[in-house]
């Protein structure tokens, strides 16, 4: 019995691997030789140096609003993305469920452990599930509660940048667009100090668990990672179970809506995202916004003549340079999005970059533009019912971080070897060297 269950345990990983990514990446990059726009896209996001989308984009968009391919819809219209986005026709994710052979041995081979869009996570949830979720967290996140963190997000910015060696090369990824969102999220969520860099590295290694495609090598790095992460977790919910203190984290735990709390995998799925969400996308955020505003140094003298258009930088950053790719849902029943026909069943991914282009409402939309009156209308944090619950602080803490840094240092430079996350879905840098004076 022990034997059968060491290896029914260890065929798991290989079953859910296979069906997950190898048997898709495989279909995919046949797929993208046949000519297929979304399977194209797919590749080119995960190709070395990261290179511009923009031209694909704009083959889809001619293509029409909602372009059908060998596996999904594929939308870059700003139009159809919001449609799809906010409509209760389509649910979030991509599995498609149900009760066939390969659905069956799917669940079979599900994780013990938990997975950021696998239920019960905020990302693959609906109503009213969702709904109770989100009631719970919402609170903490609102822009009043966000503005009340603006002073203490300051002096962390403020600690990062003195312990900066401003006379030699520094990694900004690693120094500084890391740690400010993590040291945030963490006090936040009742992380202790020491744990904090761990937590940095394990959402790192997790950050390709939102990809398709894994080789397995990188499947099993993932893997490892998420269950380091629950575990650790778990550590955690105990240690503030047991001496609850002024954070979310002990808010959460105790709360209850109409009578109802969370149950303990509620719980970790909630506060796991809340966690790996509260800086991943911001770390993408800064370091995106650091390589635009030095590549863009009209627009940075602008922000130093007028610093009042900082919160506006930040929404032109999050336009130009979005921290995340994509997004897909799936189709509940028939229904139409703008004239195209969707079946029930079909896959829509709606990609957020290619929105935030669309020339339909963006005006001379490759232009980084500081002053850019519409910028604000990006689809970065999504839409509808999941529109990204931490948009409030990711702003606040892309303001405060980006001016900080450039009010400090004004001279910086960027250095030869910048390098791009190999990540398909979250974008933005993996490293980026710089001299802080000149």
């Amino acid at each position: 019995m022990a034997l059968r269950t060491r290896i029914r345990n260890g065929a798991k990983p290989v079953v859910r691997w296979g069906l997950r990514h190898a048997v898709p990446r495989t279909a995919v990059r046949a797929a993208a030789r046949r000519g297929d726009l979304q399977a194209r896209l797919i590749g080119l996001a995960a190709s070395p140096g990261s290179p511009d989308l923009t031209g694909l984009f704009d083959e889809i968009r001619e293509r029409g609003p909602l372009v059908r391919g060998d596996f999904a819809y594929t939308t870059v219209s700003h139009a159809a993305v919001k449609e799809v986005l906010t409509s209760n026709d389509f649910r979030a994710g991509v599995g498609a469920g149900g009760s066939g052979l390969l659905s069956r041995l799917d669940a079979w081979a599900a994780p013990g452990h938990l997975h950021p869009v696998a239920p019960p996570s905020l990302l693959a949830t609906e109503p009213p599930e969702h709904t109770r979720y989100r009631k719970l967290v919402t609170r903490v996140f609102t822009v009043k509660a966000v503005e009340n963190l603006r002073e203490r997000t300051e002096q962390i910015a403020a600690d990062l940048l003195d312990a900066l060696d401003p006379a030699g090369p520094v990694d900004l990824v690693e120094a500084y667009c890391g740690l400010l969102p993590v040291t945030v999220i963490a006090e936040i969520l009742g992380v202790p100090p020491e744990d904090r860099r761990r937590v940095l590295e394990l959402g790192s290694a997790a950050a390709p668990s939102l990809d398709m495609g894994l080789s397995w090598r990188q499947f099993r790095a993932v893997d490892a990672a998420l269950v380091a992460f629950d575990a650790w977790l778990s550590d955690h919910l105990a240690r503030l179970r047991a001496n609850p203190g002024d954070n979310l984290l002990s808010r959460l735990a105790a709360a209850t809506e109409d009578g109802v709390g969370l149950t303990d995998l509620e719980l970790r799925a909630t506060a796991g995202l809340v966690l790996a969400a509260g800086f991943e996308t911001t770390v993408n955020l800064l370091g995106n916004g650091i390589a635009l505003l030095r590549g863009n140094p009209a627009e940075l003298a602008e922000l130093r003549r007028e610093p009042q258009l900082w919160p506006n930088a930040v929404e032109e950053v999050l336009r130009v340079d979005p921290p995340v790719l994509l997004t897909g849902r799936t189709c509940l029943r028939d229904t139409e999005v703008l004239g195209t026909r969707v079946r029930a069943g079909a896959v829509v991914t709606t990609v957020l970059a290619g929105a935030n282009r669309d020339p339909a409402v963006f005006a001379d939309r490759a232009r980084f533009d500081v002053r850019r009156e519409n910028a604000r209308e990006h689809v970065s944090f999504s839409a509808g019912r999941h529109y990204c619950l931490g948009a409030a602080l990711a702003r606040m803490e892309g303001e405060v971080g980006l001016r900080a840094l450039f009010d400090r240092f004004p001279d910086l430079r960027l250095l030869p070897g910048a390098s791009r996350r190999g990540t398909r879905v979250l974008r933005g840098y993996e490293h980026l060297p710089a001299l802080l004076r000149g």
